[in-house]
């Protein structure tokens, strides 16, 4: 019989699944784009359309995830998005022209959309409290496991020139996500908020670790299902309103750090800097990013979510400066062998920062500060800003480069990252070792949006 816990795990890293889907089609873009390229013959402006639709298409599937999360449940939800990434990654491997694959590109985007507003809402649901921001935070290690998988196999598949085949690994994880999820449980706080409290019991029982816990657990989800109206009603009050404009900053703030930029074009951004084989130095990228999730995995349940916080931040500030001074010398001169290794160690420094910081504490927070009644609403509107905002990155990143530099873009970059001290200190709770529950009742006593989670 497997034990509760371990059924706990098993049960996220199978919702997470939607992380390694949403981490494929990110790094695709990043191998396959030259024959792309050369296939359909591009310009420079229809190269970025193959990473804008994709995004596009997230913004546009995370709108209407709420409502199709709170109307269907969130089991159901996760299994139309793996239909989503199964079917249409079908329809781009076989599209012979560029707008039919755009086309592709963009429903594959709504199904990124709906799996990344659905896996980590359904994560902070299953998840007891002790370990929730760890569980969470599988979601985006699979994201940088499917980027690292999907950089060596585009390295390894390079020989082929053709985009078609490295499109069609997409097919094996997505095919396994579709049959995995149908056999998940439904989330008991998604039940409870239906009235079907008998079911919800039941599947509490098998995911927590006594009969005493499952009661009061229960006895606080009915609890705060009475203090708080749903929906678009809570827009009238003003906690909501507060907590709502955090979650959008924080997904803002992710986007904004620059990290995405590196994952769509590292190529591009180390073949500017004279590196003879980037896409060696891309799979370094990518094997940084998926160790250092790892460690927050690790600590973010032992050492809270604002210390990794700040930690990440100072290193993202002085990494995107460094570079940015990096690519400032190489606009006028060629770079010398200690100013690329410099280059290379403080990129992997931005990508250590980012993959312990952003990257996962942000979608723990944003999954953590939501009343129930509010969380499909509030995990809508903050997943939504993230794929407006990573939209943007993917559709003008090469315009950047070409109109400021990558120097001055990623100097930009860096004071976003600034900004972001601001955020964190004045507005974000910790939420470490504090049941979603408490932080609901924090939050409808109007207490300080920094201290919710106290």
């Amino acid at each position: 019989m497997i034990k509760t816990k371990n059924f706990v795990y098993i049960v996220g890293l199978t919702s997470a699944l939607a992380g390694l889907l949403f981490g494929l089609d990110i790094a695709y873009v990043n191998g396959a784009l030259n024959y792309i390229k050369s296939d359909f013959h591009l310009d420079q402006s229809q190269e970025e359309l193959i990473a804008g639709y994709l995004l596009a298409g997230a913004a546009f599937g995370s709108v209407f995830s709420g409502w199709l999360s709170r109307r269907i449940g969130r089991k159901k939800t996760l299994i139309f998005a793996a239909l989503m990434f199964t079917i249409f990654t079908v329809g781009g491997i076989l599209s012979q022209t560029f707008s039919l694959f755009l086309y592709n590109r963009f429903l594959i985007g709504v199904g990124v959309g709906v799996a990344s507003f659905i896996a980590p809402l359904y994560l902070s649901e299953i998840a007891p409290y002790k370990i929730r921001g760890g569980l969470i935070a599988t979601y985006q290690l699979m994201i940088t496991i499917g980027i690292l998988l999907m950089f060596i196999s585009n390295y390894e598949l390079s020989y082929t020139h053709s985009w078609r085949i490295m499109l069609s690994v997409l097919l094996i994880p997505s095919t396994i996500m579709l049959i995995s999820c149908m056999f998940l449980p439904e989330s008991p706080k998604w039940l409870m908020l239906k009235g079907r409290q008998d079911k919800a019991r039941k599947i509490l029982l098998s995911i927590r670790d006594s009969e005493a816990e499952v009661d009061s657990e229960i006895h606080d989800i009915k609890n705060n299902l009475h203090l708080f109206d749903h929906g678009f009603k809570l827009l009238k009050h003003p906690y909501f309103i507060k907590v709502l404009i955090l979650g959008i900053l924080l997904q803002a703030l992710q986007q904004f750090s620059g990290m995405n930029a590196f994952m769509y074009y590292s190529g591009q951004i180390f073949q500017s800097a004279g590196f003879h084989n980037p896409n060696v130095a891309t799979i370094i990228v990518g094997v940084v990013n998926v160790l250092t999730t790892l460690l927050a995995i690790k600590y973010v349940d032992k050492i809270g979510r604002k210390p990794i916080m700040y930690i990440g931040l100072t290193i993202l500030v002085i990494s995107a400066f460094v570079v940015g001074y990096i690519f400032h010398i190489a606009a006028t001169e060629e770079l010398t062998n200690f100013y690329k290794i410099s280059l290379l160690v403080f990129c992997l420094f931005f990508i250590f920062a980012f993959a312990l910081s952003l990257g996962p504490v942000v979608w723990i927070i944003c999954s953590e500060i939501f009343p129930l009644k509010g969380r499909d609403l509030g995990v809508t509107f903050s997943t939504t800003s993230n794929w407006i905002c990573n939209t943007i990155i993917g559709s003008y990143t090469l315009t950047w480069f070409a109109t400021f530099g990558v120097s001055g873009t990623f100097w930009f970059f860096g004071f976003m990252c600034l900004l972001g001290f601001i955020l964190i200190k004045y507005l974000t709770p910790e939420t470490k070792g504090i049941s979603l529950e408490t932080i609901e009742k924090n939050l409808q006593l109007n207490i300080p949006l920094r201290n919710i989670g106290k």
